[in-house]
């Protein structure tokens, strides 16, 4: 297999990554995704323009307290994803609640795509990326940074802006807002 590097928006990762047949295999983009972003469908979007397809795999957060259930999240990105035109028939959604190293070997994949914001993020993922070849040798992580625009855009941030009322109408899709706006009603009574 030919290797290749790849300039990844603003950052050059002068990263190695094994091509198969002039194009790459399937990747693993992990997240909680509480909500999902348009930040993180950036990420989704531009990674499906590297690899043939895409698992998007809503992980459990053992440190975090959802705001939506692993199947309301994943139902939100598979909408999103309809909404600003990812190609769905590339893109898998999916919810593991163990290891990510073993779901990836489930899976038959071995790259994980992750998304970086900042400096912090790299620290962060750059550990995470370091645990998960100790556990399974084979699987490589790819960092994309984001785009500039979404450099600030965390579901944190939509959740409080939204919290508060704020719109949140620049950071989701429609139907994220939607669901939002509803659960803080649910809860709200």
């Amino acid at each position: 297999m030919p290797i290749r590097s790849i300039n990844f928006g603003c950052l050059y990762a002068p990263c190695m990554l094994k091509f198969n047949g002039g194009r790459m295999r399937e990747a693993i983009y992990p997240g909680s995704f509480d909500p999902v972003t348009l930040g993180h469908l950036d990420v989704m979007k531009r990674s499906l323009d590297i690899f043939d397809s895409l698992i998007v795999v809503v992980m459990k957060n053992n440190n975090k307290k959802p705001m939506f259930s692993a199947e309301e999240r994943v139902a939100l990105i598979k909408k999103s994803a309809e909404e600003i035109g990812i190609p769905t028939e590339k893109l898998k959604v999916m919810s593991n609640s163990g290891l990510l190293v073993d779901f990836a070997k489930e899976c038959g994949s071995t790259v994980i795509v992750k998304g970086l914001r900042a400096v912090s993020d790299f620290e962060n993922e750059f550990q995470m990326a370091a645990a998960n070849q100790k556990l399974s040798p084979g699987l490589d992580s790819v960092f994309i940074m984001t785009r500039a625009e979404y450099m600030y855009l965390s579901s944190s941030i939509v959740r409080e802006v939204s919290y508060y009322g704020g719109d949140i109408s620049h950071f989701v899709t429609p139907s994220v807002q939607e669901a939002v706006k509803e659960c803080y009603r649910r809860q709200n009574g």
